[in-house]
């Protein structure tokens, strides 16, 4: 057992020394906290209590003064529990007294966010929405507009806040009298107001505002049967269908349409024209026979025919292997264009007036010119400019017209002027023989370089581009051909079709990947959905003719009905909202156009088959309403005809909405890529008016 420890071990043991620590530690914090405190410092106010005394309150070292408090706070200050203004000036006395304890004001609540109220297109976070006050309607309540349209009131849930929005239920019919309304021809109110119209302006585009386009459904002529197929449609269209006699009358002695009085339920097209009464066929033979490197089909694929009549020219050079877009402007004759693509020809109603024609530049292999009524030499040959523009390079123009064979003094002065002016453009006159004169242009800028100083027409600048062509004025200058040759040296039909041409190196898009394996990748894809199509939705026993791609991108989508052969045509539409693909697409042997479609399309009612849309709607709602398209195809597709809608699956259920307040009738499909794609297909058919 161990001795007891002495005194001095004792101190030594480690829990003394914690102990000793503690005591020193508090007795040096209290002497610093009143030292501190005694040197000016604001005295610490101390509470005290036990349980049977009153609690009391230490005396203030301010007691009994007086204190102005009104410079410190801001004028019309409110009490925060009143709501009272606290008035000025304030003092306040500290008296001696001992009041109960103040309790704490309780802290308020933050007010409510404000409601936002939304008009118009933009939503709280300024993004564009249809979705839009409508008043207080009740919500289930359905109304009727002016216009006819049968309309609802529905909560759309966006962000998980409900918001009413008007849907239309059904639209109405338009009144009879506009069946062969084209919106932008046929504005009366602003061609009232043109400054002039002494060079066509009356023919060009002059589209409704915006907002104040077509709100109804355009209707067929009674009697309408769906059209006569293809390829019997090039000679007899039904009478019912467009139901104009005027050009039987004023042409039926040249043979462009007649109506057989033992079957007025038709008319004819006997293939005839003004300059070539004996038919297309032999007059097609005449101008291969006299240029021999006009090869129809092979080195001449796409054709532009001005002032077409009813499109005999192009209609006789599709057994050719030629596509060619017959123009005319919707003048006195002004069912010529309807005529053409009821007939099944590709066609567009459009004018050489003062403005561009919506093509590219180097687009057509061949135009053509028979009695077109177009005066080329005019304001210095600027329309005959136009026309140099879009010609390829080494392409070919082709005049029949009285001057080229009549002697008589007016004409023989006319015939002179053009050749003239074609002297100037560097073109060379290949033949001319009988009642046709054939030119052939350059196939760079040599000869343009070369002419004297001074010569007219000027070169354009190298700042203006031949491509934009978009609501942009004609130039008196003749377009510079690419120093590389780009657009002149193209292959020969069919090889052009899958050849990427050298102009796609000039479009403006943003992509990482190589431009040649975009374009192949894009025919893969089209090609392969297209076979998917005929495989499982029966295409070869559709009526397919008249086919308009709403956005084309490089032709694949043209391409590949081509490659399977499906006998039909495609205009293959370039949003403007999109890169400019057109010369990419007349590259290939296509035909195309260029549009807006938040504006309505420059062709008659009731002209196409089928209507393609890929892409479109997730792209255009960010700049109109997707109503103002959807009714714009239900204007130019035939009855009877479908569209295929291929979108993303937020933007589906509008659609469907609005096709179904069309009356169509429609389909939602999976895509290839299965169930859980982020695209839909929508299958539509327009139906069929009742008897």
């Amino acid at each position: 057992m161990k001795p007891f420890a002495t005194n001095r071990d004792l101190l030594k043991t480690p829990a003394l020394i914690k102990i000793s620590a503690v005591i020193l530690a508090t007795a040096a914090f209290f002497y610093l906290g009143k030292h501190l405190s005694d040197d000016g410092y604001k005295q610490l106010v101390f509470f005290s209590s036990s349980e049977n005394s009153i609690p009391e309150v230490s005396i203030s070292p301010n007691s009994n003064k007086t204190f102005n408090l009104s410079s410190i706070i801001p004028p019309n200050h409110t009490d925060i529990e009143t709501t009272q203004p606290i008035p000025s000036p304030l003092t306040v006395t500290v008296t001696e007294a001992n009041p109960p304890p103040i309790p704490s004001p309780p802290i308020p609540s933050p007010p409510p966010p404000a409601t936002i109220r939304t008009f118009g297109v933009l939503d709280a976070n300024g993004v564009m929405s249809d979705d839009f006050e409508v008043g207080e309607v009740e919500e289930d309540e359905a109304i009727e507009e002016e216009s006819g349209n049968k309309t609802e009131i529905v909560q759309l849930r966006n962000d998980g806040v409900s918001k009413p929005r008007v849907r239309v239920k059904k639209f109405a019919v338009c009144r009879e009298s506009m069946r062969e309304y084209i919106p932008c021809l046929d504005n009366a109110d602003a061609i009232k107001k043109l400054r002039s119209t002494e060079r066509g302006e009356k023919f060009e585009r002059h589209c409704p505002v915006k907002g104040r386009g077509l709100n109804c459904l355009v209707p067929p002529p009674k009697g309408y049967r769906q059209p006569i197929p293809w390829p019997r449609s090039r000679d007899e269209v039904w009478f019912s269908n467009v139901p104009h006699t005027r050009l039987v009358e004023d042409k039926g002695g040249q043979n462009w349409i007649s109506r057989d009085p033992r079957d007025k339920n038709k008319f004819k097209f006997p293939g005839g024209g003004t300059q070539f009464i004996h038919g297309a066929d032999e007059y097609l033979d005449q101008i291969s026979k006299m240029v021999s490197v006009i090869t129809f089909g092979k080195r001449i694929r796409v054709a532009l025919d001005v002032g077409c009549g009813v499109a005999s020219f192009g209609a006789y050079l599709l057994s050719r292997n030629v596509l060619t877009m017959s123009v005319a402007p919707k003048d006195v004759h002004e069912n010529q264009i309807q005529f053409a693509l009821e007939r099944g020809v590709p066609a567009m109603a459009a004018a050489f007036a003062t403005r561009r024609l919506l093509y590219p530049s180097q687009a057509f292999d061949l135009i053509h010119c028979s009695r077109c009524r177009i005066n080329w030499t005019r304001d210095d040959g600027i329309l005959l400019l136009e026309i140099n523009r879009m010609l390829r390079a080494g392409g070919f123009f082709a005049w029949a017209a009285q001057p080229v064979y009549k002697h008589e003094a007016a004409l023989e002065e006319q015939w002179t002027e053009m050749l003239n002016l074609t002297t100037s453009l560097c073109w060379k006159l290949v033949k001319k023989e009988g009642y046709i004169a054939i030119w052939q242009k350059p196939l760079n800028n040599n000869c343009y370089l070369s002419r004297e100083a001074g010569t007219k027409p000027p070169l354009c600048d190298e700042s203006d581009d031949p491509d934009n062509v978009w609501y942009t004025n004609l130039k008196p200058c003749i377009s510079r051909i690419p120093e590389n040759g780009s657009g002149g040296s193209v292959p020969s039909w069919p090889a052009r079709l899958h050849t990427p041409p050298d102009r796609l190196q000039t479009i403006t898009f943003d992509s990482y990947i190589a431009r040649k394996e975009l374009f192949k990748a894009e025919s893969r894809f089209w090609n392969e959905i297209v076979g998917g199509y005929i495989r499982a939705l029966k295409w070869r026993k559709m009526k397919l003719r008249n086919v308009l791609d709403m956005r084309a991108g490089f032709g694949g989508f043209a391409a590949a009905l081509n490659d399977h052969k499906l006998d039909c045509w495609v205009l293959s539409v370039v949003p403007i909202s999109g890169p400019n693909t057109l010369p990419v697409i007349y590259d290939r042997g296509l035909l195309g156009v260029m549009h807006d479609w938040c504006e309505p399309f420059d062709s008659y009612p009731r002209t196409y088959d089928f209507l393609h849309a890929s892409g479109l709607f997730s792209v255009e709602r960010k700049r109109c309403e997707m109503s103002t398209i959807l009714l714009e195809m239900d204007r130019i597709l035939r009855p009877g005809g479908r569209a295929y809608i291929r979108e993303t699956i937020d933007v589906m259920d509008e659609i469907q909405e609005i096709t179904k307040a069309m009356g169509w009738r429609t389909s939602l499909r999976d895509t290839s890529e299965g169930p859980h794609s982020s695209y839909r297909i929508l299958t539509c058919e327009k139906r069929l008016p009742r008897a």
